[in-house]
């Protein structure tokens, strides 16, 4: 059974726009890969100033989406999103009803 998610990441800032807008549909391809979830809605908030510094990187592009997705599937979306060197932070909790 689905339940509703929030996902919001933050993109390491390029200045080559593509390479953000292949980030966030990465991003969308985990989540809606085999069948265990569903991309409901995607708000990109832009470059904001980071709180701190990370990876050496002080501004990041801000994505949040809502999802429905399988909690099966939550383990290999959290695993895809540590591993990528695109994604510098990013939080998944249960979306309120």
């Amino acid at each position: 059974m689905k339940k509703a998610y929030e996902l919001t990441f933050i993109v390491r800032q390029d200045p080559n726009e593509d390479v953000i807008n292949d980030a966030v549909n990465q991003v969308q391809a985990w989540v809606e890969a085999g069948d265990l979830g569903q991309v409901t809605k995607i708000d990109r908030w832009g470059r904001r100033r980071l709180a701190y510094e990370i990876d050496k990187q002080r501004d990041g592009y801000y994505v949040q989406m809502d999802a429905e997705i399988d909690p099966r599937g939550l383990p290999e979306l959290e695993r895809n999103l540590k591993l990528s060197p695109q994604i510098l932070r990013y939080l998944i909790v249960l979306a309120e009803k």
